[in-house]
């Protein structure tokens, strides 16, 4: 039934779409969503023809790239590592930022897909996990900048300084950044539809510190934004933008920022 309804409404399974195309370009929140895409129940690689090449996007470890790689392989399929950033924005605008390893075949046979939704190809290596480790390092500095650009403008509102006029002179000061700039505005309009949601990033933090743990490598800065999304997260606030963190912070401290319910 749900099929066939899905049908009149003109959707197709991924297999059927797959099964017509040179290049498919999967662009899901995570290594499992990947895993039903690529290889599930109607999948597109058992669609695809020998010789396509599939760009896997989500925000993966390096460890699951190479999986996907090695098992695409194996059906006869190239396949590109290709995290992306940049956010619906630039998606729209054919402006995303795509970093991108696997075999020089593969780049040339999805050159014109990627030239068509990006503003920037970085091409990283020949081996499937180097750009899933590039996006790794951006999500530890963007997760990071997140949770600072909410504790610091929460900090703000403790000391009763017009959180709209620190905004104007912050964004024209040293301690700006590109997160500061972009986040903050959704805490002063109260606006928390989620553009990104908090729970990407205790997903995308969570893979950054276990690999920090496998490397032996410490992340006290990480650990310490990673926790902040997952008290969010624990807060009932997974699937709001990710500026909810401020919303956090401002509860914990008995604060109100615009758009939060007036206490009794």
């Amino acid at each position: 039934m749900k099929v066939d309804l899905l049908r009149k409404r003109g959707e197709v399974f991924m297999s059927e779409a797959a099964r017509q195309a040179d290049v498919a370009v999967i662009v899901v929140v995570n290594a499992a969503q990947t895993e039903t895409v690529l290889f599930g129940e109607n999948s597109v690689v058992s669609a695809m023809k020998p010789g396509a090449v599939i760009i896997s996007c989500a925000t993966i470890s390096p460890s699951e790239a190479k999986s996907f790689a090695a098992r695409t392989a194996k059906a006869g399929l190239l396949y590109l590592d290709g995290p992306i950033s940049g956010g619906s924005k630039k998606a729209n605008s054919g402006e995303l930022t795509f970093m991108v390893s696997g075999s020089a075949e593969a780049f040339e046979a999805a050159r014109p897909a990627l030239n068509a939704m990006a503003g920037t190809v970085y091409e990283l290596g020949d081996q499937a996990g180097i750009g899933s480790s590039f996006k790794i390092v951006n999500q530890l500095l963007a997760g990071v900048h997140i949770a600072a650009a909410c504790e610091a403008i929460t900090f703000a509102k403790s000391l009763d300084l017009d959180i709209s006029r620190v905004f104007d002179v912050i964004t024209k000061s040293a301690g700006n950044s590109w997160m500061f700039e972009n986040r903050v505005p959704h805490v002063l309009e109260g606006d928390y539809t989620p553009h990104s949601a908090v729970s990407i990033f205790t997903k995308d933090l969570g893979i950054v510190s276990d690999i920090g743990r496998s490397q032996k490598f410490p992340l006290p800065i990480t650990a310490a934004a990673l926790q902040l999304f997952v008290m969010t997260e624990a807060a009932g606030m997974g699937r709001d933008d990710d500026s909810s963190v401020a919303r956090l912070l401002a509860q914990i401290a008995g604060l109100q920022l615009p758009g939060m319910a007036e206490k009794a």
